[in-house]
């Protein structure tokens, strides 16, 4: 009688709820109190950030604050987190409503059982205040007033043990982000391109770096790289090699009282949230030296014209260039009526004379053809500004704000490049004797 082998049944090894590569596990698993995260574009940050902290949340009974970078982001991570909740069949209540009276940002809510709440909000400083739970800061690096939003949230983890998750991709070394990687009480994952595509990820690696057509952003969106510069238009390098330490800057129209040489002024106008910056350069050799910065913050218009209107009349400014768009239409068109267009001109900043002149500087920059004083508002103000693409493929410039300037120094500081360019191109205004008749009646 024949029998039949008895036949060995293996149990099936069930897939997970929500699937996770090795480093997605290890850090939704992770107990650390503070985590700081720096992993490449499209490795899944939001998607496990967003799940841990869900668990967390849950498993310790606290609120969950995530802070992202603007309110897209924050919706497009809140998204994650109610998606996490239907895989993983937890009841959760969706709330979307505005944040404070009169604005339009607002803050996204889900609550879950236990009467957990995660709230999702765009972050800034005044936003950042008000809460107490465990913080997730989604992006950071992005983050605009990054300093002032840490100052804020922190208090918000002092109670009860609070957890802080920092996740971001890098973007270049000035922000708390960067700062924050050799924090000792912080456990810290790296995760690159290549780490998570060995660990599964499927994702072909030459294919993006050739999309991508660009090795620095490349390097720092998917290698994980602080490049400063990827990002930054002018590297604290190139801008530490045009400081004179001997060089006297003057701070008023006043403080100029002995200069008797050629002057060229750039003037980038401000009112409430901008400075108005009126930079003004004299012909020092071989070099523009920078022998005034004067900084008007929140002045009247008439104030601002009054000051403008006293350097042309008492100095020897050959040319003046002024930004005419928007709130600084009427001035400009004061100062034409005033001095003549041969003297002033109005310069409306499109993207295609941003781009020449912000090009026009860092040409004088890189060959060491401008001086400033050693000001590290002048450095960062510099610093801050970012190249880019636009959606439709143009380079693009932009700048965060810092400290009260939107890049106020660096666009008033090129609009003075502009008016000594234009002042060398041809010939402005000449002082001579009167003029009088010979008896002859001719010239």
């Amino acid at each position: 009688m024949n029998h039949a082998a008895p036949t060995s049944t293996v149990p099936a090894v069930p897939k997970p709820i929500v699937p996770l590569l090795p480093y997605q596990r290890e850090d939704v698993e992770s107990d650390d109190r503070f985590r700081w995260n720096c992993w490449s574009r499209q490795t899944g940050k939001s998607f496990t950030k967003s799940l841990r902290r869900v668990l967390r949340g849950l498993a310790r009974g606290r609120n969950q604050i995530f802070l992202s970078a603007g309110e897209r982001q924050s919706r497009e991570l809140m998204q994650k987190t109610r998606q996490h909740c239907q895989a993983l069949k937890i009841a959760a209540d969706y709330h979307d409503h505005r944040l404070f009276e009169g604005l339009s940002m607002k803050q996204l809510e889900i609550t879950l059982p236990g009467g957990v709440r995660i709230i999702g909000l765009p972050a800034n400083p005044q936003t950042a205040r008000g809460f107490t739970g465990d913080v997730l800061l989604d992006e950071f690096a992005m983050h605009e007033h990054d300093r002032d939003i840490w100052a804020a949230m922190f208090p918000t983890l002092l109670r009860g043990d609070g957890e802080l998750d920092i996740a971001s991709t890098p973007k270049g070394r000035d922000n708390m982000f960067y700062r924050l990687r050799d924090n000792p009480r912080f456990a810290t994952s790296l995760i690159t391109l290549p780490d998570a595509v060995e660990q599964g990820l499927a994702v072909d690696i030459d294919a993006v770096r050739e999309a991508m057509g660009d090795d620095e952003l490349y390097r720092q969106e998917f290698l994980c790289e602080f490049l400063d510069e990827a990002t930054a238009f002018l590297t604290y390098d190139q801008i530490d090699g045009c400081i004179d330490e001997s060089l006297t800057c003057a701070a008023s129209v006043d403080e100029l009282a002995g200069e008797r040489r050629d002057l060229y002024v750039g003037v980038d106008i401000g009112r409430v949230h901008d400075l108005t910056v009126i930079w003004v350069l004299a012909r020092d050799g071989e070099r523009l030296a920078t022998v005034a910065k004067i900084e008007l913050r929140n002045e009247p218009f008439r104030t601002q014209y009054a000051v403008i209107e006293q350097l042309i009349r008492t100095h020897k400014v050959r040319r003046l260039c002024i930004d005419a768009g928007g709130i600084g239409m009427q001035l400009a068109e004061q100062l034409v009526e005033r001095f003549g267009s041969f003297r002033v001109e109005p310069v409306v900043f499109g993207v295609a004379v941003k781009s020449e002149m912000a090009t026009a500087l860092r040409i004088l920059i890189e060959r060491r053809g401008i001086a400033i004083p050693p000001d590290p508002r002048i450095r960062s103000d510099w610093h801050s500004v970012e190249r880019g693409v636009s959606s439709t493929g143009h380079f693009i410039l932009s700048a965060s704000r810092r400290e009260g300037s939107h890049a106020d120094r660096f666009w008033a500081a090129a609009l003075a490049v502009r008016a000594a360019g234009c002042g060398d191109a041809r010939a402005e205004c000449l002082n001579v004797a009167p003029l009088t008749f010979a008896r002859t009646g001719a010239w």
